[in-house]
């Protein structure tokens, strides 16, 4: 009852389907992208974090009758106080323990010879080794300070500019 043409479409039939099969398989393993390291999410939140802390502290509590919080640790060289109120607002967390976020600031600023000087504000507890992944944030400010080589009180703009990494 079974003639050589019902097995000869049979035949073409499991080879059809099992070349579509395959086709399928190649084509969804080809075009997936494997990312070795989702690091980019990561340092763009430490990026936000450290600029958002940075903003929060150039922010004068009643408008722009009294000094920022930032402006007054460059001006009086607090690093002790930088670094604690940085460190509060970074590593502040809704769970248990701290976030681990540390830190290396420094503040950068144009001489009267027009060269650029840039000067130690603070850091966190723990070194940057580089192996970490860091992040660089920064923040200009309008500061009332002496330069080192000239005797008057002037504003001038300085950047603050911070280094971030996770434990």
């Amino acid at each position: 009852m079974v003639d050589s043409d019902g097995q000869l479409f049979t035949i073409e039939g499991i080879a059809a389907s099992l070349i579509l099969l395959l086709t399928a398989y190649i084509v969804v393993n080809g075009t997936s992208v494997y990312t070795p390291g989702d690091t980019h999410i990561s340092n763009t939140q430490l990026e936000v974090t450290g600029s958002d802390a940075l903003a929060m502290m150039n922010t004068a509590p009643d408008g722009l009758t009294t000094k920022t919080p930032l402006q007054t640790f460059v001006e009086q060289g607090d690093s002790a106080g930088f670094s604690s109120m940085f460190l509060n607002i970074i590593n502040n967390r809704t769970g248990s323990k701290p976030d681990g976020i540390q830190f290396l600031a420094n503040v950068t600023y144009v001489r009267n010879d027009n060269t650029i000087n840039s000067t130690f504000l603070s850091n966190s507890s723990r070194s940057l080794y580089g192996g970490e992944h860091a992040v660089h944030v920064s923040q200009w400010i309008i500061v009332e300070k002496r330069i080192p080589e000239d005797a008057l009180v002037r504003k001038r703009a300085e950047l603050v500019e911070v280094t971030l990494w996770r434990d």
